[in-house]
């Protein structure tokens, strides 16, 4: 076992293990210094000192250099404050070079060594001459990273169709692969509107349930099959897959049809045979 602190760069990132620094005691959120491979980078304590696993942590474990200061947490909202003004000037300059690139986002380097600017684009860009144009503007080395339009919507954040703050920029720090089959598989409509999130592409939160629907669905009739009931014979209409309930059209006397609701446990039939949902078939990843 290994004494470990998880820390996070940024709201719903990822998060990574660094050597507590003998003597601290860390709380849950709060700022820190950390050694990184860039240097010195401000982050935020996402779980306080514990052990884990040899296997779990990649070695060379870095350390936690110090929790941060005043003139730290001074800083740290300098760089804050400078953002706003550093994007515009970012994006006069894309404008004036006539590239066709969004910006999405920029981080400072703790130690005010480097720039880092996200953008996204439909094409690979060439934007050498923009570097050398920002590197003399700000007087500081560049870094210009293309990223996918789900990392767009991760780093802007915003209120997802179930009206809370989008998966990937709330509770997410890695992204999984979905795929239109969870939709098919969880009864859901098909209509691109329906599951698709901010970013145009499958809303993740479809690959959360989708053990619990696949299995269900291998305990459950389909619908239009026939089953026997207590009372007889009647045609599945629809499944409930949350409640384990069947809703079936059974004949009546008068030549019409009802439609009755009975658990799954009270019908027989014949179980559907279905492959395993596969999360890689119809990956909406880019």
């Amino acid at each position: 076992m290994i004494k470990v602190v998880g820390i996070k760069f940024k709201s719903g990132g990822k998060l990574y293990y660094f050597a507590p620094k003998q003597g601290d005691v860390y709380e849950r959120n709060m700022p820190v210094i950390v050694e990184t491979a860039r240097g010195t980078e401000y982050a935020w304590v996402a779980y306080p000192e514990r052990e884990v696993e040899d296997e779990e942590v990649v070695q060379p474990l870095k350390p936690v250099v110090r929790i941060a200061t005043q003139k730290d947490k001074e800083r740290y909202r300098e760089f804050e404050e400078k953002k706003p003004k550093t994007m515009q000037i970012c994006r006069e300059k894309i404008i004036k070079h006539g590239l066709q690139m969004k910006l999405v986002d920029c981080e400072f380097s703790f130690d005010n060594g480097k720039i880092t600017f996200f953008f996204t684009s439909e094409s690979r860009v060439d934007f050498r001459e923009l570097v050398k144009d920002l590197a003399s503007t700000f007087h500081t080395r560049i870094d210009l990273r293309q990223v996918g339009i789900r990392d767009e919507t991760k780093y802007l954040g915003g209120l997802a169709p179930c009206g809370r703050v989008c998966c990937c920029a709330g509770n997410m720090p890695e992204f999984k692969k979905v795929s239109v089959k969870m939709a098919k598989a969880q009864n859901l409509s098909l209509n691109p509107g329906k599951i698709s999130g901010l970013c145009g592409r499958l809303m993740c939160c479809l690959g959360y349930e989708i053990e619990h629907y696949t299995e269900a669905a291998k305990q459950l009739p389909k619908v239009g099959s026939e089953v026997v009931t207590p009372e007889g014979k009647a045609t599945v209409a629809s499944v409930n897959m949350l409640k384990m309930i069947v809703r079936v059209k059974v004949d009546d006397k008068n030549g019409g049809f009802i439609f009755k609701d009975y658990p799954v446990a009270e019908l027989k039939f014949k179980k559907p045979m279905l492959a395993k949902t596969k999360v890689e078939d119809e990956d909406d990843e880019e």
